[in-house]
């Protein structure tokens, strides 16, 4: 039997994406996991349907439009609509400085950062304006929020998903669509464990990682709580909102 919501969650098949299938299935979401990683996709798909919900998995290139038309027809294929679109996927760039980032880490971090957001926004639009509703949450960074060393491009590319998320609520709420977005900060996914390797071999120590008022680094189960909170149909009032979930690090 299908239930009343259905969900994309795009890099949903790790980290932050990964916590937030499971837990939109723990309110009896449909759920359709969303990434490049085809045997980590499948397998949350067949753990969320092994606790009694419905999931499917689709592999997608979120830098190619037509792969995010495609899970987009599918999800419609499979379950009718698309009422919550968490339009997660993301990439951190190797950290240097910026005269030597290389132009492939450029191109990796727009791609992914950029492109894959635009074109999911696009794809699942289209959708939500035929439905006349829907809720997105798109996960920018606390990276959108300030400027970050040795991260330039990375920063570049998430302030460009706080500008999506405004540019989409302007245009769009009017027509029963919300979009925000969440700016996690210094949660411990494979993200972070890339900064930590690149601070431990190169010696650099950025004093943003001891203004963490919380003093500890954040899960990814909690970014998901805010996630489904966010995306619950009774949050009916928020649109073009950014939400940093980062222990008090922009304070």
């Amino acid at each position: 039997m299908m239930k009343e919501e259905t969900v994309i969650i795009t890099g949903g098949a790790s980290g932050i994406g990964r916590a937030s299938a499971i837990k939109f299935a723990e309110k009896n979401y449909n759920i359709v996991i969303v990434d490049i990683d085809e045997t980590g996709g499948e397998q949350v798909a067949a753990l969320i349907r092994g606790k009694g919900a419905q999931a499917i998995f689709i592999r997608a290139n979120v830098c190619k439009k037509t792969d995010c038309e495609n899970f987009v027809h599918k999800a419609i294929d499979t379950f009718g609509q698309v009422d919550v679109f968490i339009n997660n996927a993301g990439v951190l760039q190797k950290m240097a400085l910026l005269a030597d980032i290389p132009e492939s880490e450029l191109e990796k971090a727009i791609n992914i950062n950029f492109k894959g957001i635009f074109f999911g926004l696009q794809a699942v639009l289209k959708q939500m304006e035929t439905q006349g509703h829907g809720r997105i949450i798109n996960t920018a960074s606390s990276s959108g929020m300030r400027v970050e060393h040795s991260l330039a491009a990375y920063s570049a590319t998430k302030h460009a998903v706080v500008s999506l998320t405004k540019s989409v609520a302007l245009e769009y709420t009017s027509k029963g669509i919300q979009c925000n977005a969440i700016c996690p900060g210094g949660v411990q996914t494979k993200l972070l464990e890339q900064s930590l390797d690149y601070i431990e071999n190169s010696g650099y120590v950025p004093a943003e990682f001891s203004k963490i008022r919380m003093d500890r680094y954040g899960n990814a189960d909690e970014i998901a709580y805010v996630i489904v909170a966010l995306a619950d149909k009774q949050n009916g009032y928020m649109s073009g909102s950014i939400i940093p979930i980062d222990g008090g690090l922009l304070l």
